[in-house]
């Protein structure tokens, strides 16, 4: 009888601390084995919809489109726009392996928005530090390193061993390698959109 005890005991306690994700208003944690430009645009519809929008009474129109995802699997950055609410900007959508509050290791994404005029200014201010401190950045590779704060999300700049600039990006409990080329892609889409939609 007592060893029934225990393993039903040894049940019931995995089954109440097993996997459980978390969301909120502002982020959507969800589970996925893998991350993808395929997997954040699926989502961040979702995400677009529900937390930016936030219009259920009306035939609501939006345009959403992946700009880049970054290698490390991270990080994916989407271009949205809905003409109807004046609404556009830039969504990171973040990739990542964590612990949530009952000690339990899980896998999980996030959106994040940024309005499109924060978003023009953030990825210049990227690409102007990257220029003009890149002397600094060179002269002690891994060693020199930069950061700043954006809002809520924190990012770190630093140049590897072998010369390539990374850009780590903060933000809720994620740390996502954001690299040059994936970078660059979005800065150049994002701004080809803005130019396009004017």
């Amino acid at each position: 009888m007592k060893a029934f005890v225990l393993i039903s005991s040894l049940f019931i306690s995995t089954l109440t601390f097993s996997q459980v994700a978390q969301i909120n208003n502002i982020d959507s944690y969800i589970y996925s084995k893998e991350f993808s430009k395929t997997i954040a645009l699926y989502q961040a519809k979702f995400f677009l919809m529900t937390q930016v929008i936030k219009d259920s009474n009306s035939i609501i129109k939006f345009e959403i489109d992946p700009l880049a995802a970054a290698s490390s699997g991270q990080l994916t950055s989407l271009n949205y726009s809905c003409k109807s609410k004046n609404l556009s900007g830039l969504i990171l959508g973040f990739y990542g392996t964590y612990w949530n509050n009952n000690g339990v290791h899980y896998t999980g994404f996030a959106f994040k928005n940024i309005p499109e005029e924060k978003a023009s200014k953030l990825l210049a201010k990227l690409a102007s530090i990257i220029k003009d401190e890149s002397k600094y950045l060179i002269a002690d590779s891994d060693n020199n390193n930069i950061f700043f704060t954006f809002d809520d999300i924190t990012f770190l700049i630093y140049k590897t061993a072998n010369n390539s600039i990374k850009i780590r990006v903060f933000w809720q409990g994620f740390d996502s390698e954001w690299e040059m080329t994936a970078f660059k892609r979005t800065k150049k889409r994002f701004e080809r959109r803005i130019k396009n939609k004017n």
